[in-house]
C-alpha cells in the first residue's frame, strides 16, 4: 500500500520456481487452475440479456399475461411516447438530482464517521452504536417521523436517501480500517510517520477496498430509497410517475420506471467498479 509495503510471496513463484517448472510457468501466464479463470467478454451484460430474452419469449408465446406484465414491445412503445411528450425527461432529471445530491451527502458522512470511529477508540464508542441502530431500522419505518420533522418537501426526501446511503459506506470503510495489518502500523512508527502521514499513506489506502464495496452498495441503495420517498406525496420524479400509473392500472409505465431505475443502478455500479479497478490496480486478487 503506497510506499509502505511488504514483499509478496507470489513473486517467489514467478522467479526460481517458475523457471524450473514449465507447468507452473504456464499456469502463471494463462491463469491459475484453481482461480475463476479469465473474464468473460461482456459478462456483466449476460444476465440482463438472458432475463430480457426470457421476457420476450414468455410474452410472445402467451405464457406471460400482459395484465400481469406488459410485453417488451409495449413497454418500448410507451417509452417512446413518454419521451415524445417530455414526461420521462423531466421526471428523470428530478430523480437524478435527488439521488445525486443524497449520494454525495451520504457518502461524505459515511467516510467522515468511519474515519472518526476507525482511527479512534473514543470515536468508535460514540459513533458505532448509533450507526448500528440506524442500520437495523429500515428507511420506510423512519418516513412518518421524517415527515413530522422535515415536512413533505425535497428536504425530507434528500435526508431520507442520504440516511440510507451512509450506512454501507460507514460499515465497509470502518471494517477495512480496522482490518489494516498491524505490521504496517509498526512500520509507520518505526520510520517516524506523523499522524497525518500515517492516515494518508497507510490508513486511507488500506480502507479503499472497503470504501469501494460500500460505495457500490450505496449507489444501489440510493435508487432503492428514491423509489420509496418519491411515492410519498411527490409531484415529480420517476417514482411519482409510477405511482400515477399504478392508480390507472398502466403496467407498461410502471415497467418503464423499473427499467429506468435498473439501468441507472447498473450504470452507476459499472462506473464505480471501473474507478475501483483503476484506483486499486496495485492489488492482486482472485478476481483480477
Amino acid at each position: 500500500m503506497t510506499q509502505l509495503s511488504v514483499s509478496r510471496p507470489r513473486e517467489r513463484g514467478r522467479g526460481g520456481e517458475a523457471a524450473d517448472d514449465p507447468r507452473l510457468a504456464h499456469r502463471i501466464r494463462h491463469g491459475r487452475r484453481l482461480g475463476p479463470g479469465r473474464a468473460v467478454p461482456g459478462g456483466l451484460a449476460l444476465g440482463p440479456v438472458l432475463l430480457l430474452l426470457a421476457w420476450v419469449v414468455t410474452s410472445a408465446t402467451g405464457l406471460l399475461d400482459p395484465q400481469t406484465l406488459s410485453a417488451p414491445w409495449t413497454v418500448v412503445a410507451t417509452f417512446g411516447e413518454l419521451i415524445a411528450d417530455g414526461r420521462l425527461q423531466s421526471n428523470l432529471l428530478t430523480s437524478v438530482q435527488r439521488a445525486g445530491i443524497s449520494l454525495v451527502l451520504g457518502v461524505g458522512l459515511g467516510v467522515a464517521l468511519a474515519l472518526a470511529a476507525g482511527l479512534s477508540r473514543v470515536g468508535e464508542a460514540l459513533i458505532d452504536g448509533p450507526v448500528q441502530i440506524k442500520r437495523a431500522v429500515p428507511t420506510l419505518a423512519l418516513i412518518p417521523l421524517a415527515i413530522i420533522w422535515f415536512g413533505i418537501g425535497e428536504e425530507m426526501k434528500i435526508i431520507m436517501i442520504a440516511a440510507s446511503v451512509f450506512v454501507p459506506v460507514y460499515i465497509n470503510t470502518h471494517a477495512a480500517l480496522r482490518g489494516v495489518d498491524h505490521r504496517y502500523v509498526e512500520l509507520a512508527e518505526t520510520v517516524g510517520l506523523s499522524r497525518a502521514e500515517f492516515i494518508r499513506r497507510v490508513a486511507l489506502p488500506g480502507a479503499l477496498p472497503g470504501f469501494f464495496t460500500g460505495l457500490r452498495l450505496s449507489v444501489t441503495i440510493s435508487w432503492i430509497a428514491l423509489v420509496v420517498v418519491e411515492q410519498v406525496n411527490a409531484t415529480s420524479g420517476i417514482g411519482y410517475l409510477m405511482t400515477q400509473a399504478r392508480t390507472y392500472g398502466q403496467t407498461e409505465i410502471i415497467v418503464v420506471g423499473l427499467v429506468v431505475y435498473a439501468a441507472f443502478g447498473l450504470v452507476g455500479d459499472t462506473l464505480v467498479r471501473a474507478i475501483e479497478r483503476r484506483a486499486l490496480s496495485w492489488r492482486r486478487t482472485l478476481g483480477s
